[in-house]
């Protein structure tokens, strides 16, 4: 005689293995332990660890995404700020008020504006990209594409043509 179990399962469960157990020759009893035959089963395992280790590989891949793309942010942070602080000549004692006054207006339009496209959802460089033309003949003229199309290809040829010197960049 086999042990008896008793358990406690959802009615949508129960509606399947009853389903499952109309079949000719299958009992309710043979349709639990099969599954929990699968359920204990080596391969039920390796299926579920597979499951697993894909989740993990593009969990670890969005992660690697998040930490590249905040380092690309707090770079672009960092040089425009040592770039704002370089060129920006001190104000004198006098317009100090004024300025802080002006820079408090600024910065809460700058808040309210941020705050606005992140409730909107919108991404400020993919509209930059949206709005800027890749075409080069709007920002060079024709002497400069030239120049640009040669400089590609002496680099895409590094043994042909002048050495860069040192220092040159």
């Amino acid at each position: 005689m086999k042990p008896r179990l008793n358990v406690h399962i959802s009615h949508e469960l129960s509606e399947r293995v009853e389903i499952a157990a109309r079949r000719p020759g299958v009992t309710k009893a043979a349709v639990v332990e099969a599954a929990l035959l699968g359920f204990f089963s080596k391969e039920f395992d390796d299926q579920r660890d597979g499951a697993l280790i894909r989740r993990l590989d593009r969990i670890g891949r969005q992660y690697d995404r998040l930490e590249r793309n905040l380092s690309i942010t707090s770079e672009t942070l960092a040089l425009y700020v040592r770039f704002f602080l370089t060129v920006t000549p001190p104000l004198p004692n006098a317009d100090q008020d004024a300025a802080r006054a002006l820079g408090k207006e600024r910065f809460e339009y700058f808040v309210g504006q941020l705050a606005r496209r992140i409730a909107g959802g919108r991404n400020m460089i993919r509209d930059v990209l949206e709005e800027v033309s890749a075409d080069e003949s709007e920002f060079f003229t024709e002497t400069e594409i030239d120049a640009l199309r040669n400089v590609r290809g002496q680099q895409a040829n590094p043994g042909e043509g002048a050495t860069q010197e040192a220092g040159d960049e």
